[in-house]
């Protein structure tokens, strides 16, 4: 055994880990300085400034240190090696990283090679009709950095292109003048972020300087300072070197757009200045490569760097995960194997119109909707808001009163119905006849107490009433002493009514002039008062009648707090301010004398008085009333205090409301806030707004869903086909869930249901069950065929009861004709014209569906109405899709004759047609989709898509349900040649409208037209300029001899 020297290495333990250490020490030095020479380096989580102060780099919109995070995506960018391009592929072919595959987003750490004439000017990347003032919705644009709308240049930092809703990428080189410390800073409306990377690779760009993280941010042009993180810290440059920088800038659509980067060296009362083309130079130059080259592109941690953030909740409903969205991947049952489960039945529908003389575009309105269950939550419940539709209220009502009418409050013990009774009577005030003016004789008092009526007032003699009342005289409760004389109201005059209208009392008799009158305005105002006998109607003031009144307002009564109502009469007003129209009778009677109560109860009382009920005539709670009022008698426009003769009569009433004040207590204000009942509860039921909705193409309200399919009804359905299926087959399959069931409904012959359920096989396998029945009526007839008398296979006798139960229930049957076929080709026929960028992304999504399904039963047919922005054929050659056709036309872009031909080169006419557009969003479904809902020679495919709105993304999406487009079309090209394809003659020239011709022609001949909503369906919001080959006004300019 040899002997190991334990005893000294004890001894010296403390020298042998010192010379590990020193070891360990070279070897990273040695490490260190290689990377150098390679141009890498071992960084730093933290780095100091040269005083030992600790650098506070800056934050980006997520909390993230900017540095760092730049750091992080090099040090991960550089742990692997950068993918070479294949031998014998195109480097700036769109797909040079494999099948399916997008873009790389690697970051750009090699610039290309710099000429001397790239100096003057920096490359400019625009990226329009995109809303929003964040640098971050920039980032969220589906097409941002790569395939900007226009690519140019600019000669100096400081752009200002006067337009709205655009974003702006500015990157290129910076050459400082001299070394030394330099410090920048950058001004713009809305937002933006300067970036500059410590050498000439856009890989090392770090954020130095920013204007807001919201949007809501913004500087005046030059204005530098405003915030703090407008100004970088001092950065040592070298007049030697350039480097790098990235310009980002986002606008809305309103204020002054710009954007400008100003500099100056890190000396005292140096001011900044904007950095001009003396200092700058080209990152490439572009101005030979078409749109789709990209190769060139740098990619930089600004251009991703806090784009597309995860949401932990989803703000949309459809969104959440669906059984739906991943179902056909689950193996089918064999379609075979189904046969002999259901009778077979005859299916014709009474909705079909065929042989119907239809208007014109009038297709719409025969296109009936699906009832779908479970729920798949297409209902955009985000866009709510302000779109209140899916709800049959108005929104005129909805805004004035909301949902309080579903909505029972609830009422303490003992508490009466006053409130319920004053509304419901209130509501019944709907003939304006019935009510009188200020000019009318039945005016309301603001005291509990009646008052006699004087026989005259300021030389004014008040007319008797025509007629005495119908009920007797009731004797007068005491007044209370030194009450003020109360103010005039006005008050509610019926003709004859036989129940009191309030407070018990019965309503005198209406004049006969108050039929004439135009009608009033309605309000709610608090009620304290008694009527006093109708005088006879003021004549009409020679400017004629009273102007005609606004519409009223009804406030809905609410309880009212107790108020006082000896309020203090209010000081006059200047004179002068009396609107016009024509002046009411000045009521003003006088103070009661003081008698006793016994008196006062033997008091004799004119005709026409009536008196309250003695169980309300001493509530000292408000009550609310509703009267009406002229245009002049708004209030506050008309409430001045008469002076001159009534002076020494205000005098005794503000002695005598300071003797009542001083026993009562402080006086209230007139106007008291409302009072707040926060113990308040109600009762409602359960409310299902699904049931008000009808199978009609609703063409008014765009973010309703599909409609809902009762429960109860679904479950029934499949219950009766899993005991048909069982008894089949033995007892072979156990249902595990429902995923969807469809219904079409037909209330004379039946409904047509898709069943799509998920089963397990009794060997352990799950399997999917997709297939048409028929639940038929008892009394259709079994002998029922279709209006065509056209049957491609033998119809089997069915007895006339063999769908019928024997308690004449409806029963389940097999429809003839209405199969659908899971491995049907589709085609999607796509016409383009310079849309560079939207090309490359349809494609990216179609080889992603090719990729994520694994179905190569699919091809795409661009129709090129020659591009000039990018080589198309080159494009779809390159592209990873199972099957494809490039087919070129001349002139101008026509939509219709596109499609058509698109159609026409299409040879199986068993195999479907999507006629299709360049801008929409697939989820991977779609197909799927499609051959379920297409059925030759009986249904065609009409998907409803969600338009999205400026700014939006698949991710967030707000928009609506294009409801009344049907431009997505999925039919059979059997059925598309027997309907006569497109209308290429009369949509020539024009583009809009020939979807709906043909849905009349489709309808016409027999089809049925499919019509739902389909989650995760999408049409991206895009710029229309430049489309179809149309110029500016200045390009033209420029392009004219």
């Amino acid at each position: 055994m040899p002997w190991f020297p334990v005893k000294k290495i004890r001894k010296q333990i403390k020298l042998l880990l010192l010379l590990l250490l020193l070891t360990c020490a070279a070897w990273l030095t040695y490490v260190h300085l290689s990377l150098v020479r390679q141009g890498r380096a071992l960084r730093q989580r933290l780095g100091y400034g040269r005083d030992g102060e600790k650098l506070s780099g800056v934050t980006d919109g997520r909390g993230i240190r900017a540095a760092l995070s730049t750091q992080r995506a090099e040090d991960s960018s550089e742990s692997r090696e950068e993918e070479r391009v294949p031998e014998g592929r195109d480097p700036d072919a769109l797909f040079p990283w494999g099948a399916g595959r997008p873009l790389s987003l690697n970051l750009t750490r090699q610039a290309p090679s710099w000429r001397e004439e790239y100096k003057g000017q920096v490359n400019l990347h625009v990226f329009e009709d995109w809303c929003g003032g964040a640098v971050g919705h920039l980032r969220r644009n589906l097409h941002f950095p790569l395939f900007p709308h226009t690519r140019t240049t600019v000669k100096k930092l400081a752009v200002s292109p006067k337009w709205k809703n655009y974003g702006l990428r500015i990157f290129g080189f910076i050459h400082p003048a001299r070394d030394g410390d330099v410090q920048f800073s950058v001004a713009s409306d809305d937002n933006s972020e300067f970036w500059l990377s410590p050498t000439e690779s856009p890989a090392g760009a770090q954020l130095v300087a920013f204007v807001g993280k919201t949007g809501s941010e913004w500087t005046a042009p030059g204005e530098f300072t405003k915030f703090s993180s407008q100004v970088s810290k001092p950065r040592r440059l070298m007049a030697s070197r350039r480097y790098y920088f990235e310009l980002l800038h986002k606008q809305d659509d309103r204020g002054s757009d710009h954007v400008e980067v100003g500099w100056r060296a890190f000396l005292p009362g140096l001011k900044f200045e904007v950095i001009g083309s003396a200092h700058i130079s080209l990152y490439t130059d572009e101005s030979a490569l078409k749109m789709d080259h990209v190769a060139h592109v740098p990619q930089s941690p600004a251009s991703h760097v806090g784009g597309r953030l995860l949401q932990e909740e989803p703000r949309a409903d459809m969104l959440r995960p669906d059984p739906r969205d991943t179902f056909f991947l689950t193996p089918r049952v064999e379609p075979w194997s189904l046969e002999n489960v259901l009778e077979p039945c005859t299916y014709a529908p009474t909705y079909v119109v065929k042989d119907f003389p239809i208007a014109r575009y009038q297709g719409l309105q025969f296109v009936y909707l699906s009832f779908v269950y479970p729920n798949d939550h297409t209902r955009l419940t985000h866009m709510e808001t302000d779109n209140k539709c899916f709800y049959r209220e108005s929104p005129l009502y909805l805004e004035r009163f909301g949902f309080y009418k579903y909505m029972k409050m609830d009422r303490e013990e003992g508490e009466e119905d006053e409130e319920e009774e004053v509304q419901r009577r209130a509501f019944l005030f709907l003939n304006p006849d019935d009510f009188l003016d200020d000019e009318d004789d039945g005016e309301l008092l603001d005291g509990p107490e009646p008052t006699e009526a004087p026989g005259t007032q300021g030389g004014r003699r008040l007319a008797a009433p025509t007629e005495a009342p119908a009920t007797p005289a009731l004797p007068t409760p005491p007044a209370p002493v030194g009450r003020p004389t109360p103010r005039r109201s006005r008050a509610l005059s019926w003709a004859v009514r036989p129940l009191p209208l309030f407070w018990g009392r019965a309503p005198p008799p209406r004049p006969a002039a108050a039929a004439e009158r135009p009608p009033k305005v309605y309000v709610t105002r608090v009620r304290p008062g008694l009527r006093v006998p109708p005088q006879a109607p003021a004549p009409l003031s020679p400017r004629g009648p009273p102007r005609p009144p606004f519409p009223g307002v009804f406030l809905r009564p609410r309880p009212l707090p107790r108020v006082q109502l000896r309020a203090r009469p209010r000081p006059p007003r200047a004179r002068g301010r009396r609107t016009g129209g024509p002046q009411a009778a000045k009521l003003r009677p006088p103070a009661p004398a003081p008698t006793t109560q016994g008196s006062r109860e033997g008091q004799a009382r004119e005709p026409g008085l009536t008196a309250p009920t003695t169980d309300s005539n001493y509530s000292s709670e408000a009550q609310p009333v509703t009267s009406f009022l002229s245009l002049s008698q708004v209030p506050g426009e008309n409430e001045e205090e008469e002076e001159g003769d009534d002076e020494e009569g205000a005098q005794g009433e503000e002695a005598a409301l300071e003797d009542s004040e001083e026993k009562a207590g402080a006086v209230r204000g007139r106007w008291q806030e409302d009072a707040v009942n926060w113990q308040r509860t109600f009762s409602v039921g359960s409310v299902d707004f699904e049931v008000l909705r009808s199978d009609w193409n609703d063409l008014r309200c765009n973010v309703s869903g599909n409609l809902q399919l009762q429960e109860a009804e679904a479950v029934d359905v499949v219950a009766q086909y899993m005991e048909r299926l069982n008894a089949r087959h033995g007892g072979r399959y156990a249902l595990l869930r429902i995923v969807n069931v469809e219904k079409r409904r037909d209330s004379a012959r039946g409904s047509r249901f898709l069943l799509e359920l998920e089963l397990q096989e009794r060997g352990g396998r799950r399997l999917r069950l997709s297939e048409y029945v028929f639940l038929r009526l008892p009394r259709v007839r079994a002998g029922d065929t279709d209006g065509d008398g056209e049957s491609p296979e033998p119809a089997p006798a069915v007895s006339p009861a063999a769908s019928v139960h024997p308690d004449g229930r409806p029963e389940l049957c097999r429809p003839l004709r209405l199969a659908w076929r899971q491995d049907v080709m589709v085609h999607f026929i796509v016409p383009v014209k310079n849309q560079a960028r939207w090309v490359v992304q349809f494609l990216a999504d179609m080889a992603a569906l090719h990729i994520r399904t694994g179905d190569s039963r699919f091809s795409v047919i661009l129709v090129d109405f020659e591009s000039d922005d990018m080589d198309v054929e080159r494009a779809l050659r390159a592209a990873p899709l199972p099957r494809y056709q490039y087919l070129r036309r001349s002139g101008n872009f026509e939509r219709s004759a596109g499609l058509q031909a698109g159609v026409a080169a299409v040879e199986d006419a068993s195999s479907i047609v999507f006629l299709c557009d360049l801008h929409i969003h697939f989820p991977p479904s779609i197909l799927d989709g499609i051959r379920k809902h297409c059925v030759e020679g009986k249904l065609a495919f009409a998907p409803v898509v969600m338009r999205l709105g400026c700014g939006s993304s698949p991710g967030d999406p707000h928009g609506y349900w294009e409801v009344n487009g049907f431009g997505l079309f999925g039919i059979y090209k059997s059925d598309f040649d027997r309907v006569g394809g497109m209308n290429t003659e009369e949509f020539r020239d024009q583009w809009g409208g020939e979807d709906w011709e043909l849905l009349d022609r489709v309808l016409q001949a027999g089809l049925e037209v499919e019509r739902l909503r389909v989650r995760n369906f999408y049409h991206h919001f895009h710029s229309k300029r430049g489309m179809w080959g149309v110029h500016s006004r200045k390009a033209a300019r420029k392009e004219a001899p």
